[in-house]
This record gives structure tokens, C-alpha cells and sequence, in this order.
């Protein structure tokens, strides 16, 4: 990362609730884990919001400033607190220790509105590729694993642009054919398509 200053690091909120997550569910009383979880639901609660309502990432830069910024204070002063009094072996410690040492990660998402809380997005992109990467044993060759890659971005760009990937894959391989030139191929690119026609 030292190398492109130019790129945002992220922590994952997701990431950072599960082991907490985990502890709220084998407790028998309230604790110090159902706090963490408590926390992080406002952080969720806000973001819900910015989605519901359509926010622009703008507003959802005002807003998180508004109301996710104070949050995140109360939870690193409840964090900083709450490390010292923890065995950094336990589970619980574990979580804090998580949190605390990629806490510049967690908060980078206030610095821009089109930043996400969490990395979920990217990776039910890439869960089917994950769970098909477990079914093939080789792809054959470099050039069968670069054709797979290919692929599965194609497929996962024309989910992200709300294409049914088998009506994206079928007005590809209809029109591929008539192409001449690279402007003609980077038009059937999913995001240069209306996934309506």
C-alpha cells in the first residue's frame, strides 16, 4: 500500500463483528461482546438508511459524518477501555485486538460516501468463483486459468450491472461475431449495454 498512496485501505465491519457475533451466541448473559454487536448494528442502522432512501454518495458522506463519526468515537473509547481489562488470548480479546489493530481500515470509510462499510459486495462476487475453485482441481493450463478469470469477470460484471448472466452471455455470443474493431467489442461490455434490450 505504500507504493499507491493514491489507494484507500478498508477494514470490513463485517469482519470485525464476527467474532463478536460468535461470543452473543454461546453467552448466557450480556456482556462485553453483546456491546460490540450493539455498536456496530447503529453503524449498520445508518447504512441501511443511506440505501434505503437511495442517498447519493454525498448525502451519505453528511450523514455518516453526522451520525456514523460519533458512534465510532464511543466505540474507540469503549474499545480502548475494554482491551486493557481483556486477556488478549480469550475470544473476546481476540475481536478487540482485531478491531483495535486495524481501526485506521475500519473508519477510512468516512472519508468518502461511495466507500463501503463493509467488503460483503465483493465477495458474494466472488463466492461462486470461490466454490467452483473448489470443485476443479486445475484449470489445465495458464491459459485455461486466465480464460476462467476472464469469464467469471465478465459474469460478475454483468451481475453488477443487473444483467441475468445467461441474457448477457447469449446478446454476447449473437453479436460477437460482427466485430471489427476494439470499440466494437468493448460496446457488448456488459456496462455499455442496457440489460432492458
Amino acid at each position: 500500500m505504500d507504493d499507491h498512496p493514491d489507494i484507500i485501505h478498508l477494514g470490513c465491519w463485517a469482519h470485525a463483528r464476527r467474532p463478536f457475533a460468535k461470543l452473543v451466541k454461546l453467552a448466557k448473559t450480556t456482556g462485553k461482546s453483546h456491546q460490540a454487536v450493539a455498536y456496530i448494528k447503529k453503524l449498520y442502522l445508518i447504512e441501511q438508511h443511506a440505501r434505503n432512501n437511495h442517498y447519493t454518495a454525498e448525502q451519505r458522506y453528511a450523514l455518516r459524518l453526522q451520525q456514523a463519526k460519533p458512534i465510532l468515537e464511543q466505540i474507540k473509547a469503549w474499545l480502548d477501555k475494554t482491551i486493557k481489562t481483556t486477556a488478549p488470548q480469550s475470544e473476546l480479546g481476540k475481536g478487540l485486538d482485531y478491531m483495535h489493530l486495524r481501526w485506521g481500515e475500519l473508519t477510512a470509510y468516512l472519508l468518502d460516501g461511495s466507500l463501503e462499510i463493509d467488503n460483503n459486495v465483493i465477495e458474494n462476487f466472488i463466492r461462486p468463483f470461490a466454490l467452483g475453485r473448489k470443485n476443479w482441481l486445475v484449470a489445465g493450463s495458464p491459459r485455461g486459468a486466465y480464460a476462467s478469470a476472464l469469464f467469471y469477470s465478465l459474469i460478475a460484471t454483468a451481475k453488477a450491472n443487473r444483467f441475468n448472466p445467461f441474457d448477457y452471455l447469449k446478446t454476447l455470443f449473437e453479436n460477437i461475431r460482427s466485430c471489427k474493431t476494439a470499440e466494437d467489442y468493448r460496446a457488448l461490455l456488459p456496462f455499455n449495454l442496457n440489460p432492458l434490450n
